[in-house]
């Protein structure tokens, strides 16, 4: 089941990839209605970047992964803060019925996850967990380094394309089409649908620019000299400082 986050990906995107801003938590809050008597699912939680913030908001917090690597980052991040890592992904949500208990839940995330999963199935499947006014989120934080709308990013896209050996064209979820796509698909499962975005804005470094690339490959397709292409990235971006990021984090959200 691995997708290939493991090993020093796995530690890349610990490191690198970005959590999100407190206004973010506060939608989900407002919209599902959530309090310190209700659990929530985090699936696909990676290293935990929104399941952690999450578990401060609720009462109980389950983080779902298949990447045991992952999980294990997301273990040590989160200390002592009461959460359940289940090494478990979008295919075992119908097991949790009879664990947790129908209309159990207030919210099941899915932060830049989904994807990798059958959102069709999952919609559906996820409807005997969630309470009334609980529901589905589908949370993007903003759209690839190297597809961005900024001489740097298309600079960036150039030195990818030239690692991986093929025009990079994936945007794993953030486009305009795939969000349709997952809207469209939460109202046939039943769910009133809104959507919400959440603005910000950060400065990157180049060691922040190549942690995220790296945090996107697999084991086998870093670079085998990570020092040339460190090079090679930084005297292609230098022309197009400063590395300013606009985020739009965008919030999908099926309320049950």
């Amino acid at each position: 089941m691995s997708r290939g986050f493991r090993g020093e990906v796995a530690d890349y995107y610990q490191r690198y990839r970005p959590g999100y801003p407190p206004e973010v938590l506060d939608t989900l809050i407002d919209v599902f209605t959530l309090t310190n008597n209700d659990t929530a699912i985090d699936l696909g939680c990676g290293t935990g970047q929104l399941t952690i913030p999450l578990a401060e908001r609720v009462g109980s917090t389950i983080g779902m992964d298949i990447e045991p690597d992952m999980l294990a980052h997301a273990r040590t991040a989160a200390g002592e803060r009461p959460i359940t890592w289940l090494l478990a992904g979008d295919t075992h949500i119908p097991h949790l019925v009879p664990l947790l208990g129908e209309r159990s839940v207030g919210v099941i995330t899915i932060g830049q996850a989904l994807h990798w999963m059958d959102h069709n199935t999952l919609f559906h499947n996820a409807r005997p967990l969630l309470r009334d006014t609980g529901g589905v989120a589908v949370i993007t934080n903003g759209t690839p380094l190297w597809l961005q709308d900024t001489t740097w990013s298309r600079a960036l896209r150039t030195c990818v394309e030239d690692l991986l050996g093929h025009p990079v064209t994936a945007t794993c979820g953030t486009d305009t089409a795939s969000q349709q796509r997952y809207a469209d698909s939460l109202t046939t499962a039943g769910y009133a649908v809104y959507t919400e975005t959440v603005s910000y804005t950060r400065q990157l470094d180049i060691d922040h620019i190549l942690g995220g690339i790296y945090s996107a490959l697999s084991p086998e397709q870093l670079p085998a000299d990570r020092d040339a292409f460190a090079t090679k990235v930084q005297h292609t971006l230098e022309p197009h400082q400063p590395y300013t990021e606009h985020v739009t984090v965008t919030l999908l959200l099926g309320v049950a």
